[in-house]
C-alpha cells in the first residue's frame, strides 16, 4: 500500500519542487495576479501554489475568485486593461479563446508539456488538475435511495427537489444527453447532439436552478435551496468532508475536464507567468492540492504520491476514471460560443 507522504516532506517538497528553474528576471516582477473560481479554490490554491512560489521567486501571488469567464476575458484584452496574469480555466477555454488571438501562447521553454497526461495541452493552454463534474445530492432527502445516475437527476418523480445545474454548457449538455439515454462512452456523446440535449434540459427547467460560479454551488446545496446538483467534484468533496456533513455525491457518470492555466494577451506580469505555470508542475502540490480540495492531479509522476485515503476523492484514480465520462475540448472550443447563445435561450426563457 502506498504510504502517505509526510507532512514536513511535503511542504519541503513544495518549497523546492519545479521552481530550480525560475529566472532571475522573474524578480523584477513584483506581482503576479491568479483568477479562479472563488470559494475552496480561493482559500487553498494560495496554499499549494501561491506561497511556495513567493518563497522561491519573490514575486507576490494574489488571488481573484470573480472567476475567468470567457466574456471577461475577452473585455480585458480587447480594452487593452488586462488585470489578471494567469487564469485557472479549462483546455476548451484555452482553445475557444487562444485561436481567436485573445491569450499568450504556452512558452514550452519553460513550460513542460511532458508532465501532463498525453493530450492534455494545446498551444494556448495546459492542464494542473483535472475535475468532474458530479451528481451531488442530499443524503437527507433521499435516504438509502439517492440518486445515481443523469437519469435520476431528470426523474423529478421519484426523485423529487430543486436541483441545480451549472450556467454553461460543458457539462450540462453530456448529462442531458445521458439522461435521455445515450451511452457514457466519448463515441457516443461527441459530437453533441445540441437539439436533444437542449431540449432536455428544458423538460426540467422548472425544477433547476442555474448557477454561475461554484461558491454559488456550495451555497445553495448548503443551505438546502437544492436537494441535488451538477457540481464541480472539488466543491462536492469539501462538503462531504464537512462535520456532520449531509452532502454526498457519486463518481457514476462523472464527467470528467481537464482543466487548464491560460494566460490572458498582454497580460502585465509578462513571461514571469510561465515560470509560475511551471511551479505548478509539480507532482508534491498537486497531491497538496488533491489533499486540500480533491484536485485530480495532473502530472501522471503524482500518482505515486497519493496516499490510500485520499484516493476515494482523487477523479484521476484509476477506479474513479472508469466510470465516467472524459469530456472533449475541442469540441466545446469549437462550439462554445454558439450552442451557449441556444443554451441561454433554454433557461432563459
Amino acid at each position: 500500500m502506498q504510504q502517505p507522504v509526510q507532512r514536513r516532506q511535503l511542504l519541503a517538497a513544495l518549497g523546492a519542487a519545479g521552481l530550480a528553474g525560475i529566472l532571475p528576471a522573474s524578480a523584477q516582477i513584483r506581482r503576479l495576479v491568479v483568477c479562479n473560481w472563488g470559494g475552496d479554490a480561493l482559500k487553498h490554491q494560495p496554499t499549494a501554489w501561491g506561497q511556495p512560489f513567493e518563497r522561491q521567486s519573490g514575486v507576490k501571488v494574489e488571488f481573484d475568485g470573480s472567476g475567468p469567464s470567457f466574456g471577461k476575458i475577452r473585455t480585458m484584452v480587447e480594452s487593452r486593461n488586462v488585470v489578471w496574469d494567469v487564469c485557472d480555466a479549462n483546455l476548451a477555454a484555452a482553445y475557444n479563446l487562444g485561436r481567436r488571438g485573445y491569450l499568450e501562447p504556452m512558452d514550452w521553454s519553460r513550460v513542460d508539456r511532458n508532465k501532463v497526461r498525453p493530450g492534455f495541452y494545446n498551444d494556448w493552454g495546459i492542464s494542473h488538475f483535472l475535475y468532474s463534474f458530479v451528481l451531488t445530492y442530499d443524503r437527507r432527502r433521499y435516504g438509502d435511495n439517492p440518486p445515481k445516475s443523469w437519469a435520476d437527476f431528470w426523474n423529478t418523480k421519484d426523485f423529487p427537489g430543486t436541483r441545480t445545474l451549472p450556467d454553461r454548457i460543458l457539462g450540462a449538455l453530456e448529462g442531458a444527453l445521458m439522461a435521455d439515454g445515450v451511452a457514457a462512452e466519448r463515441a457516443t456523446i461527441y459530437p453533441i447532439d445540441e437539439k436533444r440535449a437542449l431540449e432536455k434540459i428544458r423538460a426540467i427547467k422548472a425544477n433547476t436552478v442555474f448557477w454561475k460560479t461554484g461558491a454559488e454551488s456550495q451555497q445553495l446545496m448548503r443551505q438546502g435551496e437544492v436537494s441535488m446538483g451538477m457540481l464541480w467534484h472539488t466543491r462536492a468533496v469539501v462538503m462531504r468532508r464537512e462535520r456532520n456533513s449531509r452532502i454526498d455525491f457519486t463518481w457514476n457518470q462523472g464527467i470528467l475536464i481537464p482543466a487548464g492555466w491560460l494566460v490572458p494577451k498582454g497580460n502585465p506580469a509578462g513571461a514571469t507567468v510561465f515560470d509560475f505555470i511551471a511551479s505548478t508542475q509539480s507532482p508534491e502540490s498537486q497531491v497538496e492540492l488533491l489533499r486540500l480540495m480533491g484536485n485530480g492531479p495532473a502530472n501522471p509522476a503524482a500518482s505515486a504520491l497519493v496516499p490510500a485515503e485520499l484516493k476515494p476523492d482523487n477523479p484521476t484514480d484509476e477506479a474513479n476514471m472508469a466510470v465516467q465520462l472524459l469530456a472533449n475540448p475541442e469540441w466545446h472550443g469549437e462550439n462554445q460560443d454558439r450552442v451557449y447563445n441556444d443554451y441561454v435561450k433554454v433557461i432563459a426563457g
